[in-house]
């Protein structure tokens, strides 16, 4: 229950933060943290106690939340942490891969001058990091990677389901995120290549290939959880 984690919320955010995105940030990062499980309640009264506030604060997070696919909110019932089984997984992996691979393929075809000294930029800095195993700075540039790879495929329906795709399962890679930052660098490296050198059919590969590699780790981590449980 939620009165039992009182202690996970104890500095909710920095001050110039709104109220709301710090309860979404710290109820975020628990539900990551595996502070609540798959299919645990999340109340709006349990909530409002724990964070000290109101329930409409409360009710937006947990809608933004939901909007992420990271929690389910059923119909006249408490809000709960999603919960999909291991096919509907496999099918979200597969489905990612599929539009990452086409949008390196889209951004490898229509390179600027502009883009490709982006690219090159992302490299060196990426690179960098690498070296000092640097994993925050690691991280943003993963981030920054995907960001860029969509806008420079210029296909804005692609871009939006991508983005759609990705804040609904952010949650998902988020269990292999941080520990394989300076490896998915390396194959991001391998696609940044392929890119600048507009070898549309190689970016497309690589990029697909890396998507489902993570994929696999997560699955992994998954079954190992549900062995566990």
């Amino acid at each position: 229950m939620e009165d039992s984690k009182t202690v996970v919320f104890s500095d909710v955010g920095e001050k110039h933060q709104s109220l709301n995105d710090r309860i979404y940030k710290a109820l975020r990062e628990a539900i990551f943290r595996g502070d609540y499980k798959p299919g645990e309640r999340l109340t709006e009264p349990g909530l409002a106690k724990l964070f000290g506030v109101s329930r409409n604060p409360i009710r937006e997070v947990l809608r933004k939340l939901q909007s992420e696919g990271i929690v389910e909110i059923p119909p006249r019932k408490s809000a709960r942490v999603a919960v999909y089984t291991v096919e509907e997984i496999e099918e979200i992996i597969e489905l990612r891969a599929e539009l990452e691979g086409l949008s390196a393929q889209f951004a490898a075809g229509r390179l600027t001058d502009e883009t490709i000294e982006l690219f090159q930029k992302l490299l060196d800095d990426g690179q960098k990091a690498a070296k000092k195993k640097d994993i925050g700075k690691l991280r943003q540039y993963n981030d920054e990677f995907h960001s860029l790879l969509s806008r420079s495929g210029k296909n804005r329906f692609l871009v939006d389901y991508i983005s759609t795709l990705r804040e609904r399962t952010l949650w998902l890679f988020e269990k292999v995120k941080g520990d394989r930052s300076i490896e998915s660098w390396n194959e991001h490296i391998a696609v940044l290549e392929a890119i600048i050198a507009s070898d549309k059919k190689l970016a497309a590969l690589l990029n697909a290939r890396h998507v489902r590699k993570i994929g696999d780790e997560v699955l992994k981590v998954i079954n190992e959880d549900k062995a566990k449980a």
